[in-house]
């Protein structure tokens, strides 16, 4: 029977086109926002202000920048979503998965519909060792934009190294093929490959098991 690796994927917010801070991050040109991927190696994060929509400064001002400044600005303007959101990628950048998801999700008590900070608040969840909220939360992404890309290819990885759910990983990154059958991972191997890689070891799996 062939042994079947477990190829380790890294999450991937949505507001950042590239994580600068990471090397090992490269993005194919075809790709929309995916993954950095290799066969046993975990890469750094990239977020989601590149998709249409996205927005990466409070009111504008890109010097809000401090965590002392970001909330401030949510004293003076409660009802402000993005100033919510921006602390929470503030909180996010440190690891402060709470303090980041209790932003998002004031961020999102305003304006409950964003896909982007959906999908960043799935991702702190899962951070924060709750992941069948991480899959809710692209899962709610996914019923209000279904081309959302990064959401589906999270959602898989969720399923596959936190609720070892392969089937249901596979099954995320299909879907993902038929809104881009070029989909690629963060190393240039396209999903189609990664899917390949687990049924042909189901079907190898099988194959040994007949006697």
């Amino acid at each position: 029977m062939k042994h079947q690796q477990k190829k380790q994927i890294a999450i991937v917010p949505v507001r950042k086109p590239f994580n600068f801070r990471n090397p090992k991050v490269f993005w194919p040109a075809a790709a929309l926002l995916l993954i950095g991927f290799i066969s046993g190696a975990i890469f750094g994060t990239m977020r989601t202000g590149s998709l249409k929509g996205g927005k990466t400064t409070v009111s504008g001002n890109p010097s809000v920048s401090s965590y002392q400044e970001l909330e401030d600005e949510t004293i003076k303007n409660p009802q402000h979503a993005d100033a919510w959101t921006q602390l929470g990628n503030a909180y996010f950048d440190n690891d402060q998965y709470q303090k980041s998801i209790t932003a998002y999700e004031k961020s999102l008590s305003i304006e409950p519909d964003n896909p982007n900070v959906i999908t960043d608040l799935g991702i702190m969840y899962r951070r924060n060792k709750q992941p069948q909220k991480a899959v809710e939360m692209f899962n709610k992404t996914i019923a209000l934009d279904p081309k959302h890309e990064i959401a589906r290819m999270n959602k898989g990885i969720v399923l596959l190294h936190d609720l070892n759910d392969e089937q249901g990983a596979v099954q995320a990154w299909e879907e993902l093929l038929t809104i881009n059958p070029i989909a690629m991972f963060g190393n240039g191997q396209s999903v189609d490959e990664v899917i390949r890689h687990y049924k042909d070891g189901h079907e190898n799996k099988e194959e040994g098991d007949v006697k």
